[in-house]
This record gives structure tokens, C-alpha cells and sequence, in this order.
């Protein structure tokens, strides 16, 4: 198998690492993509980025009131 992050994964397609890949795993070699967009534009005044690991995504929410989710109009 592969190692990646201390995690032993079997030879093949891995679908969701733990820690939010998608990843092909041989014995040659291991690539591996990300599965989340990270927000570039949104209100960088009042609002803040913070990943959300059971989504694999990454949440803008006001920084005085998390609960406020805001709006995010570009992701790279």
C-alpha cells in the first residue's frame, strides 16, 4: 500500500483520504488530488475561512458571529 499523513491505504483508488483527497495509490507511486476549493473572493473584512473536515470544503462565516454564514463568489 501507500503511506500519506502517518496512514497506511491498500493499492488502488482511494475515493476520501482523512484528510480530504482523492488519491491513486501503486507501488510505484502515489498522486493524489485535493477535493475542496479554497474561497478567494469574499468579505475578507467581516468574514473568515475555516475548514470544514466533514465536508471537505472550506466555510465563510462572519468573524463576530460564526453561525452567519457569508457569501463567497470565487473559489480557486
Amino acid at each position: 500500500g501507500c503511506t500519506l499523513d502517518g496512514r497506511l491505504y491498500p493499492f488502488g483508488q482511494i475515493e476520501r483520504t482523512e484528510n480530504c483527497f482523492r488519491c491513486s495509490c501503486s507501488p510505484q507511486s502515489m498522486s493524489c488530488c485535493s477535493l475542496f476549493h479554497t474561497p478567494t473572493g469574499y468579505d475578507k473584512e467581516n468574514c473568515k475561512v475555516v475548514f470544514n473536515k466533514k465536508s471537505c470544503d472550506y466555510d465563510v462565516v462572519n468573524k463576530y458571529n460564526p453561525l452567519v454564514d457569508c457569501f463567497v463568489y470565487s473559489r480557486v
